[in-house]
């Protein structure tokens, strides 16, 4: 037995090296398009709406997915997804902090030895990433980790896989100032002059980084991750005086008036207050404002590349880790909820072959961008992936085979969804399907949720109780067999059809 497993680990590793090697001739092959990864926290679809420069710049010359979901509505998760292509079940990362999830359970688990950025450096790819990582990233205590065993990295420590490293270390950079970033293995230290506004530093490292890998003759990727418009959604100086008569979203499903039929976790919220009320209006009114830096750092994204000969050859690709739900079904600011507010997020696509002002109603996932990104690269995506590669709509080709539905979660042990703090809404575990009819919840308390969005976009009739068991028995059994799967096998679950009874 020890002879074979030998053998079979040795074939692994084997593969492996081929597939590796195989992605390096096919690099040197042909020439590579570049990659420009926007990726924002906490930005849902409602506020995406309110930039008009990336309206202009990348939705009217790009495609729009109507339909881009996350796979876990939390940052940490969300992220671990994104640079691997895998649901959270098979990244392991199911939390912000150890021993759920975290930078440090990533680290210790191997996780960063195969992102979509090793696979990009190793195909010939000057890769960087500015901004913000996976949570943890520079914070953990050290007495905390000796304490339970845990082995910590270096401070200055880089990931696998990025010719340039400009990443936020510890909670500090949600306040984008004050700040320090792990340059390339050095820490460096940023005030609170104008010019330190985080969002605008990271559009800076990439102008440069445009600017340098074109003077060497190499294609690039850059991931640009803000730490806005996550609260506290502190924005530039100069976007200060915007938004000031901006008014509170109030959709259907705002402080919505009977519950009786939500989970506990829902029918224990009292009706909004005055004050919660006025604290959210505060919030939105920030994010907002932080976003205007975002929309300038496309602009700039778009002028260097431009000046540098290199837009045409360039795909821009913009997306949100989680979305953001204020108010709705009752629920203070916050995520990491089942609803539509929480798991359906932007994305926009610009590049060679992409349409103009197209949009694609296709159900698509975070865990399809590094496949896509792979493909983009002419690499075959690894057989690690869940996701699938977005290329074939970007080109407006739609398959004849497509997915048909995917799973959502929450692992036992998150952490509260609130984003101020006041606890009011605890997590509890669930996982859930959504389909191109339905969303179904099935909590960790034994509760389902079932809601038809056709009829009820808002997700206000709960009918899991009034179903036909049939159908009831069809989702539960698709969720469990999407619980488990990974690779293809996650690929052909999501194709099968759900039926009606």
């Amino acid at each position: 037995m020890r002879w074979t497993g030998m053998v079979v680990a040795g074939l692994l590793l084997t593969g492996w090296a081929l597939w590796v090697l195989g992605q390096r001739v096919q690099a040197q092959a042909t020439p590579k398009p570049n990659i420009i990864f926007i990726l924002t926290d906490d930005e849902d679809v409602g506020i995406h709406a309110f930039m008009p420069k990336t309206k202009a710049l990348l939705h009217d010359q790009g495609t729009t997915f109507s339909n881009f979901f996350v796979t876990y509505s939390l940052c940490c998760p969300s992220r671990a997804s994104i640079l691997t292509g895998q649901y959270p079940h098979n990244t392991h990362i199911e939390g912000n902090r150890p021993p759920q999830g975290g930078f440090l359970k990533a680290y210790q688990t191997g996780l960063e030895a195969n992102t979509v950025a090793v696979w990009l450096q190793q195909a010939g790819y000057h890769t960087l990433l500015a901004g913000k990582y996976l949570n943890g990233y520079g914070q953990d205590n050290p007495r905390r980790a000796q304490r339970q065993g845990l082995n910590l990295p270096d401070p200055t420590y880089v990931p696998p896989g990025w010719t340039e490293w400009y990443a936020g270390v510890g909670n500090a950079p949600y306040q984008d100032y004050n700040y320090s970033l792990n340059e390339n293995g050095q820490l460096v230290r940023y005030g609170s002059s104008p010019e330190d506004y985080l969002t605008d530093v990271i559009a800076r490292k990439a102008v440069q980084a445009i600017t340098n890998a074109t003077r060497e003759g190499k294609p690039f990727f850059l991931y640009l991750a803000p730490f806005t418009p996550h609260a506290p959604a502190n924005f530039a100086p100069r976007h200060a005086s915007l938004f000031k008569d901006a008014e509170l979203p109030r959709p259907p499903n705002f402080d919505e008036a009977d519950v009786s039929d939500k989970p506990p976790l829902l029918r224990r919220l009292p009706r909004l207050s005055e004050r919660e009320l006025a604290r959210m209006r505060e919030l939105y009114v920030k994010r907002l404002r932080s976003l205007q830096a975002i929309d300038d750092l496309v602009e700039s994204i778009v002028q260097a590349l431009r000046q540098n000969g290199q837009l045409a050859n360039t795909y821009i690709v913009y997306t949100s880790d989680n979305g953001f739900h204020m108010g709705n079904h009752r629920m203070p600011q916050g995520k990491n909820m089942p609803y539509e507010e929480d798991i359906r997020v932007p994305l926009v696509v610009r590049g060679p072959g992409v349409p103009a002002g197209k949009t694609v109603n296709e159900l698509a996932l975070n865990i399809d961008l590094a496949p896509t990104f792979a493909k983009i690269a002419g690499l075959e995506v690894p057989p690690s992936c869940d996701g699938r590669s977005l290329l074939p709509l970007l080109r407006g080709q739609i398959p004849t085979v497509w997915r048909q539905s995917f799973m959502v979660q929450r692992g036992e042990g998150a952490e509260a969804q609130s984003e101020d703090g006041d606890g009011r809404d605890r997590a509890g575990a669930f996982s859930a399907l959504r389909t191109a009819a339905y969303t179904f919840v099935q909590w960790g308390s034994g509760d389902r949720e079932l809601y038809d969005l056709k009829a009820d976009p808002y997700q206000l009739q709960n009918l899991a109780s009034k179903a036909d068991p049939v159908l009831i028995q069809r989702l539960s059994t698709r969720l469990s067999e999407l619980s488990k799967c990974r690779g293809d096998e996650c690929r052909r679950v999501e194709e099968l059809p759900i039926g009606t009874p």
